[in-house]
């Protein structure tokens, strides 16, 4: 029975992250990504990098650091809060790795087609979030979490 409440509860903290960070990323996306950080974010808009990195790569790094210490903590000193956090983290991080740089950037040419409501909603927002060049008047900062107005617009095709 104990086992299966800790499988629940670390169940939890993860989903409990993951979630979390949805938010956190579109704040750090608003505040400081348009904001303080705009040096590191602003080739990510305007594409004036050469090569395949961009200076907006080094927020991987930065929003890694916090997962990759929990999950030391976790493991290294046995604090289970800090090991189910960190590996929310990191899910999350994958999660935008997957959908931001692949899915919707096209990083690697993989995912290119897809006629999933949700998915295209996705594609479309961030479509919007990048019609803004400056770090002023932008929209659509989350990666998850779309606007409604973007799933009733289904029948704009997204390029």
């Amino acid at each position: 029975m104990m086992d299966n409440l800790n499988w629940l509860t670390n169940s939890f903290i993860v989903i409990g992250t993951f979630l979390a960070m949805e938010g956190i990323a579109w704040f750090t996306h608003k505040y400081l990504m348009h904001g303080l950080l705009w040096s590191l974010h602003r080739d990510h808009h305007h594409r004036d990098h050469k090569g395949f990195f961009e200076r907006n790569d080094f927020f991987f790094l930065i929003f890694a650091i916090p997962g990759i210490i929990c999950l030391a903590l976790g493991s290294f000193y046995d604090i289970s809060l800090a090991f189910w956090i960190g590996v929310g983290i990191t899910l999350y991080g994958a999660a935008y790795f997957l959908v931001h740089d692949i899915f919707i950037h096209q990083r690697f040419k993989i995912f290119k087609k897809s006629d999933h409501w949700y998915l295209k909603a996705i594609r479309r927002a961030h479509k919007m979030h990048h019609k803004h060049l400056d770090k002023e008047k932008g929209e659509c900062f989350g990666m998850l979490w779309v606007p409604l107005k973007y799933f009733l617009n289904s029948k704009n095709p997204v390029t």
